[in-house]
């Protein structure tokens, strides 16, 4: 007894001394309960009669979404409003240095054409590396890059020699050979994209020097040149290639504006496949008004004479305009792009602004030389 009372007097006491470890665990936060009430939007009559708050509720949201719809509906007019400045503020600017171009004529008009083939055909055959994408064949760079050259040298060619057979003739048997000759496996679709390439943006513009340089017969019943500074070459300044030049460039203008704007507004009939943007009714509106432009311009200028050979000027040049504007639509798409460059703000690239002359040209020439006698004077 004597030694069970002294083990409990000594297990007291280192209690007392060290007392036991307690472990307290955190409270556990308890999650707080939310309710949501799926309503439709807006709620019905009934809810909002009978709870007040949810009319509040539903008439703040609505006026909250509709707010930011007409920010997003103002935002995306001013971005198109913007745009449609640059665009026309820019087209008005190459007008302008285009007429003087073709007024002052000679090696500037060539020098130019010679800059668009450039240009043009480097965006060519950047579009036709884009078709590598879809298993299409591109022709190497240096071969591209060789066509670029050629094609800005043919304008120069044409205005001092008048001849673009032979340079075309030899240029396209030069490429053939180097492509031949190439590492690897030639493929027929290098050939062709490339000696398109030279047609396309050497040959046919070249068309344009031939009818503003090469037509050198004198306007002799064009009113405005009695009236031309002798400093800036007088009478004889105004010649049939200037006239048939600025009659075609305008008409060309005409037809592109009034198809845009009338398709725009009124197109219907989707016109072709390779450009669905284009319609019946838009198509329709530009003959009307590039022959409308040709025939008064020609009552201007007083070339052609008759008014038959006027209409059917301003029909060839519609005819031409619309069918380079397909065909450069049908490379772009097989390319997958939208545009054919950037370097014009607004309008894209080179081609995508001179597609509709590049085959007006040739078109407009050999009707002056063939279909007009005396060319229309």
């Amino acid at each position: 007894m004597a030694a069970a009372a002294a083990a409990a007097t000594a297990a007291v006491a280192a209690t007392r001394l060290h007392p036991p470890l307690l472990f307290h665990s955190a409270p556990r936060a308890q999650p707080q309960l939310r309710l949501r009430i799926l309503l439709p939007s807006p709620p019905p009559l009934r809810l909002r009669r009978r709870f007040p708050l949810l009319a509040v509720a539903a008439a703040a949201a609505a006026s909250t979404s509709a707010g930011e719809g007409s920010a997003e509906e103002a935002a995306e007019k001013s971005d198109k409003a913007r745009k449609l400045q640059r665009r026309v503020l820019v087209g008005v600017a190459i007008g302008v240095g285009a007429g003087g171009v073709v007024v002052a004529g000679g090696w500037v008009f060539a020098a130019a054409m010679a800059a668009v083939g450039l240009a043009g055909a480097r965006e060519y055959f950047g579009l036709v590396r884009g078709t590598a994408v879809g298993g299409g064949t591109p022709p190497p760079r240096y071969v591209s890059r060789v066509c670029s050259a050629i094609c800005s040298l043919m304008p120069i060619l044409t205005l001092y020699y008048g001849r673009m057979d032979v340079p075309l003739t030899f240029s396209a048997f030069i490429i053939a050979i180097s492509l031949l000759l190439q590492r690897g496996n030639p493929r027929f679709a290098q050939l062709t994209s490339s000696v398109f390439g030279l047609f396309y943006c050497g040959y046919l513009p070249s068309f344009w020097v031939k009818l503003r340089c090469g037509l050198a017969a004198p306007a002799l019943n064009t009113s405005i040149a009695h009236n031309w500074p002798i400093l800036l070459g007088g009478q004889a300044h105004w010649t049939v290639g200037l006239v048939a030049t600025l009659i075609s460039i305008s008409s060309i203008i005409a037809a592109d504006t009034s198809a845009f704007l009338c398709g725009r507004a009124f197109g219907r009939t989707p016109l072709t496949n390779i450009s669905p943007k284009k319609t019946l009714e838009g198509a329709l509106a530009g003959l009307t008004g590039c022959v409308l432009t040709t025939v008064l311009l020609s009552t201007l200028f007083r070339w052609p004479r008759s008014l038959l050979s006027a209409t059917a000027y301003g029909i060839l040049i519609f005819l031409g305009s619309l069918f380079g504007d397909l065909i450069e639509s049908l490379i772009k798409r097989d390319a997958g792009v939208k545009d054919s460059g950037s370097l014009i703000p607004g309008h894209g690239g080179i081609l995508d602004r001179v597609d509709s002359y590049v085959f007006t040209g040739a078109l407009c020439y050999s009707f002056v030389r063939v279909a007009l006698p005396l060319y229309g004077v």
